[in-house]
Formats: C-alpha cells, structure tokens, sequence
C-alpha cells in the first residue's frame, strides 16, 4: 500500500530546471529554459499531495485536472497525462512556458504554503513538449454538421474557441491579418522564451482537426463582421483580435526618430525576423544605449531582445520600486542575470533631440511612493527639483496597449467606454451571431486567461446553434421548457443519419 504523502515525507525543493549560461544565451536567440527530463519531472511529480480540495484547479482559468495529470506523470504515463492536459488545455507546451503559473495554480498550491509550490508549469511543459516530440496529438470523431463558424484572430483566444468549434462539427475559418498564424505568441514572444517552433507544432495540431487558417486576411479592410454575417455564409462569428495597440507616453520629444514601441520591436524581431537581418530584409532600429520604459513582461522581452542586437547597454525605466514591477519573477530574474541595468523610481518627462531629429537621450525625474493607487500598488510621486538628463540613443516604450480600434471603425459593435468590445456574461455581441472574448473584452491579460475566455465563447457559440454541448445544460432555470421529440430538446438543431428500409411492393 502506498504511503500517504504529506508535506513531511514528499522532496522538500523544488526541482530546478536547467538553464543556459546568462554570458551565452544574451548573445543568442535560442531558448534560455531548457526543459525537465524525465527523472527531473518523475521527481517533481512527487511533491504533488493530491490535495481533495484541488486548490490548484481552482486558481486555474481553464480548469485543468492538474493532479490528474501529474499523477499520470508519477505512473510513467506520459501519453495518459497529455490526454488529461489536453480534455481542457490545447497548448500545453505554451502555457507551460509562458502563463504565470505563481500567481495563478502554483499560487494556490496547498505545498507552497510551507515549501515551494510544486512546479505545475515546467510539469505541464515537459508532457506538452514530449507530445510534440513523439507526434501525439488527440483526434476525437468528428461528425460534421452544417454550421460555419469564423474566427477572427489567431491567438490563444481564437485558437481556443476553434477548436471547440472543430470539435463540435462545425467549418471553422480563421483569419489573421498577419502573414503567420498565432498572434502575440508569434509576434509578441521571443524564440528565447517561446520558440516558433512549439507555436508552430500546436497550429498543425488546430489543423488536423480541421480549422482552416487563412492569412493575411485584415477583418475590417477586406470585409466586415456584419459581410461575414450576412454575405459570407457564417452563421456564428467570434472575435478574438487581442489588444496590440501601443500605448505611448505624450511627452514633449515622441514623435522623434528612436523612439518605438515595444509591440514595433517585436513583431519585427519575432515575426518579421529583424533579428536574422540581412538575410531577412526587416530593418530593426538599434542603438549603443537602449533605455526601455516599463517593467512588465513585455518591457522585460523587449530589453532582452535589444541586448542580443547588439546593444552596449540597455536600461529599464521604471516609476515605482522593483517590488511593484509586474513582471514575472523569473522573467525579471533572467534579465538581471543578462546584465539589464534597472533605473527604480525613475520617470520621463521628455525626450531630447540630437539636432538632427534623432534622439540622444530622456529628461527624468525622480520619484517616491505614496499611498495605493486603484491597482493596489503604491502610487509614483514625483520629487521636486530632482530632475536629470539621461543618455540613450533608442527609447522603447513598453507601459500597456490599448484596443485596435478597426473593429469599433468598421463596424456596429458596441463598444465600452475604452474601446473595447462590449458583451454580455456569455461573451455575446450587441451584434447578433458575434461572440468577443480575450484581450478585446478585458484589456491585457494572460494566454490562459483568453484561452479561457476563447471556450466560454465556443460554449455560447454551440448554444446558440443548438449544438449538443456537455458542459452546457439546455434547460436553464430562466428558459420556458420547449419540450423535446423523441428526448431532444426542441431548441437544438443536431440531425442524426437514419437509414429507412423501404418494403417493396409484393
């Protein structure tokens, strides 16, 4: 019989995970992280109390049976726990890389309470690359049906819904205004943090289920949401386009040349493959002195993707103290260990010209932290008479993005007051057949947590056209009973195959 575990007789730490030497990965574009084997998973699978109450599937936003699949670890049942991952989270190499496991599962892991959390991510990282690596993928039988659903944007919200959508038998289109499918993942990520390649192989799963991707498609340019509707044949429609519209800092000197986004300077690093220039013909801006403004996960990539161009020095400005820094812990963590120098309590308020339109640095004030703002942290204040020049010669803007504003330009959804599409609890439109949800719903958030948003849509989605869905009874409380025919209710709109045998006449 097996001995109960608890927080005494399981290993004490958790097991780490091999990294690339900082001096050599900050040359280099390949993945600092690289992966537990399998004694290492095995071992960090232990640790794992299989707590009754399964707290961490509570801090999960998809809800995944994470001491199902770990325990399927433990028994040397890797292709078991891909299956367990896999019924509630199609990109586990993904979110195992990039998701913020310690404030989500890990955060609420019953052993991190008096040792370290167990390690959920690299867990689910480790059977989602070794899926990839045998070629697994999970095919259920698909009967098609007649309904044609589009997708709009192929993120993790849209890659989510469609395959829910492929699954429950529908024709699923999605469309990317980009010439690569898999939006911020591919434009928005570094190889060195999420490689192409696992993006790439995730995508090729979406396909042999059947969802078509079509690129280099701009929904609100080529057509609208109201011509897919009405012209295009879809009976359903979800939006799922993400938030990738820089925010800048309207100080006196934004407008001169070296200073850019960190969206601009990924998309063309990531996707556009600046970082391998000349032999792609994508220029890249990069200056001797790299000043990136903002502390998030984004300003952490875009300081670490400056410093392998070839910057001499790259320095991240932020307001407040590295405490209130939200970035991820171990994003932060790496870009100290690559050398980034960190200016805390530090603001711009403007940028100074070289003479000749160029930039040849920022004007800055320092600051001290007051009392809590609406987000909880300590509010920045700047100190008087404490302002300084400061030398650069490319500035990096990396504070926040806002809504792509196309949708609400080319189209009659409504919008909420910050241009973001508004829905009601299920993720439904003011527009009929439209369903929205991610980043265009709530603002920036994580890949699961829009992955999460992309199933909670496909469930609208199914009822909405009367699709038989498990998780999603049809005799809700708030509905008159339309009756049923032979035990289906009324409302949904499946068929089934009947062959009849017809007596010939004697």
């Amino acid at each position: 019989m097996a001995t109960k575990r608890t927080i005494r007789n399981i290993p004490q730490t958790r097991t780490p995970m091999r990294e690339q030497d900082p001096k050599a990965r900050a040359a280099n574009f390949e993945e600092v992280a690289c992966g537990y084997t399998l004694d290492e998973a095995l071992r960090e699978s232990e640790r794992c109390l299989y707590c009754p109450d399964e707290p961490c599937i509570a801090g999960c936003p998809v809800g995944i049976n994470i001491p199902g699949f770990i325990k399927k670890i433990g028994e040397r049942n890797l292709h078991g726990a891909y299956d367990v991952l896999t019924d509630t989270n199609l990109l586990p190499s993904i979110c195992g890389r990039v998701c913020p496991q310690e404030s989500q599962c890990e955060g609420a892991c019953t052993v991190g309470v008096s040792l370290e959390a167990v390690a959920i991510g690299r867990l689910e990282r480790f059977v989602g690359d070794t899926a990839i690596k045998e070629g697994w993928v999970n095919i259920p039988h698909i009967e098609a049906g007649r309904f044609k659903v589009g997708i709009v944007g192929s993120g993790p919200a849209g890659m989510a819904c469609a395959a829910d959508m492929a699954k429950a038998g529908c024709d699923v289109t999605v469309y990317e205004a980009f010439h690569e499918a898999g939006g911020v993942l591919k434009y928005g990520i570094p190889d060195f943090r999420l490689p192409n390649a696992v993006i790439d192989a995730e995508i090729e799963n979406l396909k042999k289920l059947g969802v078509t991707f079509e690129c280099n498609t701009l929904v609100g340019r080529l057509f609208t949401i109201e011509q897919m509707i009405d012209e295009m044949g879809f009976h359903a429609v979800f939006v799922g386009v993400g938030a990738g519209y820089p925010t800048m800092l309207g100080i006196p000197g934004d407008s001169l040349n070296g200073v850019l986004s960190a969206n601009e300077l990924l998309t063309r690093c990531n996707l556009m493959r600046a970082r391998d220039f000349p032999d792609y013909d994508t220029p890249v801006p990069i200056g001797r002195r790299v000043a990136v403004v903002g502390a998030g996960n984004t300003a952490m990539d875009a300081m670490r993707v400056a410093l392998r161009l070839g910057a001499e020095k790259v320095y991240c400005i932020y307001r407040r103290s590295r405490t209130e820094a939200p970035a991820r812990a171990e994003e932060l963590h790496h870009a100290e260990q690559e050398g980034i120098e960190f200016h805390w309590l530090t603001s711009p308020v403007s940028i100074l010209d070289d003479g000749h339109g160029g930039v040849r640095g920022m004007r800055c004030v320092r600051m001290e932290l007051g009392e809590p703002d609406d987000s909880g942290r300590r509010r920045p204040v700047p100190v008087a008479g404490s302002e300084f020049d400061f030398e650069a010669d490319l500035i990096v803007y990396a504070i926040g993005t806002n809504a792509n504003p196309i949708m609400g330009q080319t189209s009659s959804l409504k919008l909420n007051t910050r241009g973001y599409i508004a829905t009601d609890d299920d993720l439904a439109t003011s527009v009929t057949g439209v369903f929205a949800g991610g980043d265009i719903v709530t603002g920036a958030a994580t890949v699961i947590e829009a992955m999460g948003a992309g199933r909670r849509a496909a469930r609208s989605l199914k009822a909405y056209l009367g699709i038989r869905d498990p998780w999603r009874p049809y005799r809700d409380a708030d509905r008159d009973d339309a009756g049923t025919l032979f035990g289906i209710d009324l409302r949904e709109r499946n068929f089934a195959r009947v062959r009849v045998a017809l007596k010939a006449d004697s």
